[in-house]
């Protein structure tokens, strides 16, 4: 029989309780302590894993001895600061939610943390793992031929409310681009598996949140923009972001396209979101359109109903924590998306937003070299 795992969760808002969820669906794992400071928030986690101890503290969280792993799953701009303070106190594996910080003047931290951490950190990238993108992922090679262009576009409805609305803000949330967008620029490494050379953008905040002010300060974060990255094997990458396309088929939509052929993958948005009245949410698709013979060739990716129940990213989430689990247990030897991985994906965010900010296009190297490396 295999070990118990026992979790650490820190953080119990929407997404921390879509990780309880999965969690609950891998055996032989047990949601061991929680911390989550406000009080709605614990009772829902509570809820979810009756057996957790409820720590006031991430302190008192660390001191539950039984913890071979911890999930961070606070709001963006905590994330940096406790993983410092569990560096300091009990270094267990660790899988925190995107982005790993929200503050451009803070990468000497992160790079301080990344040398001196000696257990394992698995970056939370759930769109790695959705089941028509990770379907993309393993024929793009022979369909295309060898990436020219990757486009990703995501057409969705705006920031859902969060507590204390943090993620009204560029401060707490590290911006549009790094809150939301890192999981594309995560996707774009991974596909084209080369590194940026420069980062164009065109942004801004013209539909939502307009209107809304917290404590005296107006939202300020972008809903909608363009991202134009070029890569240093050639490869051109685009995304195209909108906020308030909620009545949008497919919300993610991901185009690949080389001298052999086209392949896309086509992503449905929440099924709690879909209107009932239009009858059963769309079904993820991949088509794979070849030039000879020509002709696209369309492929339903269905996924497993318990998965789509558990949380909102398409079942994603719980083979992330597969891919997790097994490392705790040490049947795979580093994260699959490693902290690296996750740093760039906010380093990518970060000058996409300069970049949209200035009017200016942004030299990746001269970028990294002003503070990221």
């Amino acid at each position: 029989m295999a070990q118990l795992i026992n979790y650490g969760i820190i953080g119990c808002g929407m997404m921390g309780q879509e990780h309880l969820r999965n969690i609950a669906l891998l055996p032989y794992t047990k949601v061991a302590a929680i911390f989550e400071p406000d009080a709605q928030m614990a009772k829902i986690a509570k809820g979810f894993a009756p057996e957790a101890q409820m720590c006031g503290s991430i302190a008192e969280l660390l001191a539950v001895e039984a913890l071979d792993c911890l999930v961070i799953v606070s709001p963006n701009f905590r994330h940096l600061e406790q993983l410092e303070e569990i560096g300091a106190t009990r270094a267990l594996p660790i899988l925190v939610e995107k982005p790993l910080f929200t503050d451009p003047s803070a990468f000497a931290r992160v790079r301080k943390f990344y040398d001196t951490y000696p257990s394992p950190v698995w970056v939370a990238m759930e769109y790695r793992y959705m089941p028509p993108i990770a379907a993309l992922r393993a024929e793009v090679e022979e369909v295309t031929g060898g990436i020219n262009m990757l486009t990703i576009r995501e057409h969705r409805f705006p920031f859902l409310e969060k507590v204390g609305d943090w993620n009204r803000f560029n401060a707490k949330s590290g911006g549009t681009f790094v809150e939301k967008c890192c999981h594309f620029f995560d996707l774009m490494r991974l596909l084209t598996k080369s590194e940026p050379v420069r980062i164009m953008a065109s942004a801004g905040q013209n539909v939502n949140h307009l209107d809304e002010v917290y404590d005296g300060a107006p939202s300020d974060i972008i809903d909608n923009g363009y991202v134009i990255v070029d890569f240093e094997n050639g490869t051109r990458a685009m995304l195209e972001l909108c906020m308030f396309a909620d009545g949008s088929r497919y919300q993610e939509e991901v185009s690949v396209v080389g001298p052999k052929g086209k392949i896309e993958a086509l992503v449905p948005g929440p099924g709690r979101f879909w209107p009932a009245h239009l009858g059963d949410a769309p079904i993820p698709q991949l088509i794979v359109s070849p030039r000879n013979p020509s002709g696209p060739q369309v492929r339903e990716i269905r996924v497993d109903p318990t998965l789509l129940d558990a949380g909102d990213h398409n079942g994603s989430t719980f083979y992330q924590h597969e891919g997790f689990l097994a490392l705790v247990r040490g049947e795979r030897d580093m994260a699959e998306v490693t902290f690296e991985d996750g740093m760039k994906a906010v380093a990518m965010g970060m000058a996409a937003q300069q970049s949209a900010a200035t009017g200016q296009s942004v030299d990746w190297a001269a970028f990294m070299a002003s503070g990221l490396e």
